[in-house]
């Protein structure tokens, strides 16, 4: 992999104040953007599924004023 100099300075800056090293902080990187492509294509899969099937409006209503119903108070 090849890095700018500015970049692997910055890394490194940052591993340093983490009391970590170059490589791990690329390795949560590279975790971080995998999960977030996981977590977009899962939410985009979930608006897709609203589209073909929308939610029945009475359904909303109800889940609604059962939810303000349970909020327990603080």
């Amino acid at each position: 992999m090849q890095l700018d100099d500015e970049l692997v300075e910055r890394l490194d800056r940052l591993a340093h104040e983490q009391g970590t090293n170059r490589s791990e902080l690329l390795r949560r990187g590279a975790a971080a953007v995998l999960e977030a492509s996981e977590l977009a294509a899962a939410d985009r899969e979930l608006q897709e599924s609203y589209r073909r099937i929308p939610q029945d409006p009475a359904v909303v209503t109800a889940a609604t004023r059962l939810a303000a119903h349970t909020v327990p108070e603080w």
